[in-house]
């Protein structure tokens, strides 16, 4: 009898710990999104969609800046997930790369910008504390993870634009 008491209380306490995120998310994070969306939205309406849309083109005309500068701003300035909403200003045929580039670089800039993907800050605290115990500086483990991070980002967003060339070429 012990047994099944104890299977039905696991069972809706399962539930408990569900609703509790879920409370944690209607009162922390999903108000934070949108006040990130209309203040983006404001600035953006601000400085004049035209403009922003012209440098943000600019930046995505050099594939350099297309997958190393652009997926870095809009991780730093909107985090994740609002970051992905810098690709509306990325032609349509770069928008996959783009997307590539930009959540690849969701972890490597945790240690030095840690409200950027604070979900992925988990896995960066359990490498620093082995990085810890051995006696070694996190400074350095942090930026070497985001320098890695945007040689990663720039293979990536090339490598994903030139896959994407080739299939979209061939379905033509």
């Amino acid at each position: 009898m012990e047994f099944i008491t104890a299977l039905a209380n696991g069972f809706i306490d399962l539930f408990k710990t569900g609703a509790g995120i879920f409370s944690s998310w209607v009162t922390g994070i999903i108000p934070l999104i949108i006040i990130l969306m209309t203040a983006v939205s404001s600035i953006i309406k601000l400085i004049g969609e035209e403009r922003v849309h012209s440098i943000a083109q600019l930046a995505t005309k050099n594939i350099i800046t297309r997958y190393t500068v652009l997926p870095i701003l809009a991780v730093l300035f909107l985090g994740n997930p609002m970051s992905y909403t810098f690709g509306r200003f990325v032609e349509q045929k770069y928008k996959p790369a783009f997307f590539d580039a930009n959540v690849s670089f969701l972890h490597p800039v945790t240690g030095l910008f840690p409200h950027a993907n604070g979900g992925e800050l988990f896995v960066y605290m359990g490498i620093a504390a082995g990085i810890t115990t051995l006696g070694l500086p996190l400074g350095d483990l942090a930026i070497r993870y985001f320098l890695v991070g945007v040689i990663v980002i720039f293979l990536r967003g090339v490598i994903t634009e030139k896959i994407y060339l080739y299939m979209r070429s061939k379905a033509e």
